[in-house]
């Protein structure tokens, strides 16, 4: 793995928010990947020692304020996702690429549920199943994350 550098973290996040707050039109907004869950949850998985729950909950009002939305509601999800995701941290290691894809497939899916929860409790209506959608888009941008910034694992060993 190549070393991490707090400058790359915290580039990577304001672009992810750039991305966050770009106006999508048509089709893109029903499919526009959480940029900044994805980012957070790489970086969480890469260097928990550079990006922890906190910076997910920082994140999380920063996209809460930015799109206008009940304040709170991402930082709880980005912060309980976060916490999932580094329960499993040390195990990560030793999982093959697709157990990884899944693992964050799941953990995507956990913070749009989590989502439509609190957008229900907010008395939102159901939004249809095009609202998981953006889970599909964002194991494409983690596919990205690692090719840019590379995988979790270790390299195999002769």
């Amino acid at each position: 793995m190549r070393p991490t550098s707090l400058v790359a973290v915290i580039i990577t996040l304001l672009i992810a928010l750039i991305c966050q707050l770009f106006p999508w039109v048509g089709q893109g907004i029903i499919l526009r990947p959480d940029f900044m869950l994805v980012v957070i949850l790489y970086w969480l998985l890469r260097a928990p020692n550079l990006c922890n729950v906190g910076t997910a909950w920082i994140a999380g009002i920063l996209v809460d304020l930015a799109t206008g939305s009940l304040l709170g509601q991402h930082a709880l999800s980005f912060t309980l996702t976060a916490y999932i995701g580094l329960s499993y941290q040390r195990r990560l290691v030793l999982f093959n690429p697709w157990q990884l894809a899944g693992y964050v497939f799941g953990l995507l899916i956990f913070e749009r549920l989590l989502m439509l929860f609190l957008k229900l409790f907010e008395g939102n209506d159901y939004p249809g199943w095009t609202y998981f959608l953006p889970v599909f888009s964002g194991l494409i941008l983690w596919q990205l994350m690692i090719l840019m910034f590379g995988a979790l694992t270790r390299p195999k060993t002769r």
